[in-house]
């Protein structure tokens, strides 16, 4: 509406919340594509930090409660869990995944455990997480029991 002094009162004509409309439909399409291709990076992170959890868990453990702690993994079934506890964890499907353990942790060639021991120490290992040529590899330091998680490149 006008005034006679040729003064809008307020509001959008029809045009402009046509155009709105077409810039916020563009987004939507192009959006959904961009946060998918994303999403195989994020997981797989997530992945390494859940892996890191676990092991630290089973790490407070051992120390808190004076007893060796084992986190052990399933590569077969993607799971992991913390022998002698009720905790246990997943990891999404689709990851390649290799234990490196002590051989007396392997208890088959898809079941492998990492120690832990009261004083904090472990038997060391690594767990490598990857899809295609990346990935993560989350490490335990034998004498000290650290964990710690770093890039993995296929070379």
């Amino acid at each position: 509406m006008r005034r006679a002094s040729g003064l809008r009162t307020g509001g959008f004509t029809l045009v402009e919340l046509l155009v709105v409309l077409a810039i916020g439909g563009l987004l939507l399409a192009v959006a959904p594509p961009l946060i998918s291709s994303a999403m195989p990076a994020v997981e797989l992170k997530a992945a390494a930090r859940r892996t890191a959890g676990g092991l630290r868990l089973a790490r407070e453990i051992a120390v808190a409660q004076g007893r060796d702690a084992a986190w052990v993994l399933d590569i077969g079934s993607n799971r992991y869990s913390i022998e002698g506890d009720h905790r246990s964890g997943s990891l999404p499907g689709g990851l390649e995944i290799e234990l490196l353990a002590a051989d007396e942790e392997m208890r088959s060639n898809s079941v492998g455990a990492i120690r832990f021991y009261p004083d904090g120490s472990s038997t060391g290992g690594r767990v490598i997480l990857k899809r295609g040529d990346a990935g993560y590899q989350v490490g335990v330091n034998w004498l000290t029991g650290r964990i710690l998680i770093a890039d993995w490149e296929r070379r």
